[in-house]
């Protein structure tokens, strides 16, 4: 292989691996079974998000990009979500402290024209920041569906799950 390829496909493998490091995952369950949507279509133009005081992370998620391995099931998340009125999400850091392991962020979560603060901890490992937070569609003002005539009834509980690549 020429130098050049060689340079060209590691710059590319590069790119998609750091692509790859950000991604937001809600994971949820019905009295049936559980679901999970993924979205890892966004990152900014410096490739890792910063956090430093002035500068703080506001992600702006299109709801459109959340997937499942279901289809019908992403189309009736984007339903539930009025994708088409509000098609995007935000993710938005308010504030962030370090204890002796841990970051302690306030993260501000808007969809369909609603918001809430969550405090929310986070890990860093191997410039990854990764947090965890229990929320419910009901913090939104969102009944949690119900499928074939209230057979099946999608849980309040939703467990918010946000992979970033960082330079702290």
């Amino acid at each position: 292989m020429k130098p050049l390829h060689i340079f060209l496909l590691l710059l590319f493998s590069a790119t998609m691996i750091t692509a790859q490091e950000n991604f937001v995952k809600i994971n949820g369950s019905t009295n049936v079974n559980s679901f999970q949507f993924i979205n890892s279509k966004f990152g900014n133009d410096r490739g890792a998000y910063s956090f430093s005081e002035k500068d703080l992370p506001n992600i702006i998620l299109k709801v459109s990009d959340f997937y499942c391995e279901n289809k019908m099931m992403t189309k009736d998340f984007q339903k539930i979500l009025n994708a088409e009125k509000y098609p995007e999400m935000t993710i938005r850091f308010i504030s962030l402290t370090k204890d002796q392991k841990n970051l302690l962020a306030v993260v501000e979560v808007k969809m369909m024209n609603k918001s809430k603060r969550y405090n929310v901890r986070f890990e860093m490992e191997n410039n990854k920041l990764t947090g965890r937070k229990n929320v419910k569609f009901s913090d939104f003002n969102i009944t949690p569906p119900k499928k074939m005539g209230g057979i099946i009834i999608v849980k309040d509980d939703l467990d918010l799950i946000l992979s970033l690549a960082t330079r702290i």
